[in-house]
């Protein structure tokens, strides 16, 4: 992870071997192609987006300032527990941190053919935005992850799925997240809280992170994070299969815990609506001569060609995103039910 002295402070340990070197909030992010903190640019003139408030239960995202019911709880930016990619200044959890980031931490608007449209329709949207990028956060819990990418990377990523399967929306599909290189334009980010994947049998933060108890395997947040966020009062976050899953990444081994029963539902519900909105997003994922979902990064032009759901292990091969645990074809069949 680059900044790596940074995010060991801030409590998002650097997951994995050499092909697993995560740059982003996380294990997801990647900055290469972006500003760095110390030249983000400054925050233009621009009206935000407002919304009217909800009473009651929340279960919509929003695209081009319209709402869209998934049937899962959702977090908007605009509401006063969320957590907003809009913010220019810091978010911060004590003493602010005197080298923060300040500035926009996302591209206002799409860019197509090299020609900005800052506020592109739902319509505009359908024909530029045809991939949804799965990472996992390595920090976790949703609320670290935002604060390690505001405070720290200078970063964002539309939506950050925490352990219980609350959604948070952090920015309208109609701007361009900072989150997986040259995918961004295209793309709608998911950073799923999960500790990440490690090679097999080494001390890793996955000793710390995961506890037996009577039941089987669970999650068990530090104590330096106190409840870390989480909404539900007394959630007890379990991996969906009850053992450490492992598997091949970018011609590694990795092993790694499963994402929650909670977190797949969310994230079923999520795909289908954004397959659904938006077409160009296919309901499946890169695949292999066999037919097999690909463990590797594409090569340009099959990244060029590729319209559906993705890991950001499929955009550069310095990553191993969303992991070896991801269940991508009980995932992905769930998906097309709902459709």
């Amino acid at each position: 992870m680059l900044l790596l002295i940074g995010l060991a402070a801030a409590g998002c340990p650097r997951a994995g071997g050499s092909s697993a070197d995560s740059s982003g909030a996380t294990g997801g992010m990647s900055d290469s192609a972006l500003p760095s903190s110390a030249s983000l640019p400054p925050a233009r003139p621009r009206e935000l987006p407002s919304l009217t408030p909800i009473e009651g239960a929340r279960d919509a995202i929003v695209i081009a300032g319209q709402r869209f019911a998934i049937g899962a709880p959702v977090v908007l930016w605009s509401d006063p527990d969320g957590y907003s990619a809009y913010e220019t200044e810091p978010f911060f959890e004590g003493e602010p941190r005197a080298d923060a980031p300040v500035g926009l931490r996302y591209a206002p608007g799409r860019k197509q053919l090299g020609v900005d449209i800052l506020e592109p329709s739902l319509d505009e949207l359908k024909d530029l935005v045809d991939q949804l990028v799965l990472h996992f956060d390595v920090c976790g819990v949703s609320r670290q992850c935002f604060k390690v990418l505001q405070d720290m990377r200078g970063l964002s990523v539309h939506f950050m799925l925490d352990i219980d399967g609350t959604l948070y929306q952090t920015l309208d599909l109609r701007d361009t997240a900072w989150h997986a290189r040259q995918a961004n334009p295209r793309s709608i980010g998911v950073e799923i809280a999960n500790m990440g994947a490690y090679g097999p049998g080494n001390a890793s933060a996955l000793d710390a992170w995961y506890a037996q108890d009577e039941s089987g395997w669970r999650i068990q947040i530090p104590e330096r994070l106190g409840d870390g966020g989480v909404r539900t009062l007394d959630f007890v976050g379990r991996p969906a299969r009850g053992e450490r899953i492992q598997g091949m990444v970018q011609g590694e081994s990795f092993e790694q815990f499963d994402f929650t029963p909670q977190q797949y539902d969310t994230l079923v519900k999520l795909a289908a609506v954004l397959c659904r909105v938006l077409p160009r997003i296919e309901p499946d994922a890169p695949r292999d001569a066999r037919g097999r979902v690909r463990t590797d990064a594409l090569a340009p032009e099959d990244f060029e060609d590729f319209h559906g759901i993705l890991g950001h292990l499929h955009v550069t091969r310095e990553k191993n995103d969303p992991g070896p645990a991801l269940d991508w074809e009980s995932f992905l069949e769930r998906v097309r039910e709902r459709l």
